[in-house]
């Protein structure tokens, strides 16, 4: 497990949070555009929009953030997919009780539950993914 506390850990988690607002750009666009436009279920909107804005963080963060040379890209985002995946998860679960249990505003909700996950997807990836 990579040492957290440290000066490099902490800029790239600065470098995460800024990939991760291109990333909220893309799932709040895409859920509005889906949930308002397209009427699609608000949940299933939600997924679509964080999936997308998964597949482009991706590939900032293998770029940008953790300078991966890693060749084996498959694996690579496979695994990068499968932790958004588990965040989607922790972010549906978040959005749902907020909502659901606390009748917060869907998208302040949705702000709230980014916010845990991104913590959940920093961490993971730094110890798995991009290793």
């Amino acid at each position: 497990m990579v040492d957290i506390l440290t000066r490099e850990v902490a800029w790239k988690f600065i470098k995460f949070g800024i990939v991760g607002i291109s990333g909220v750009l893309v799932d709040f666009g895409v859920t509005y555009i889906s949930k308002e436009w397209l009427k699609i279920q608000k949940y299933i909107a939600n997924a679509i929009g964080f999936t997308l804005a998964a597949s482009s963080n991706y590939f900032l963060n293998r770029w940008w953030t953790f300078h991966s040379q890693n060749p084996e890209i498959a694996i690579e985002y496979g695994r990068f997919l499968m932790i958004s995946l588990i965040g989607l998860g922790i972010n549906t679960l978040v959005l749902w009780l907020l909502v659901s249990k606390g009748k917060y505003n869907f998208y302040l909700a949705k702000l709230f539950a980014i916010a845990v996950v991104t913590i959940w997807n920093f961490i993971a990836n730094l110890n798995y993914t991009f290793v």
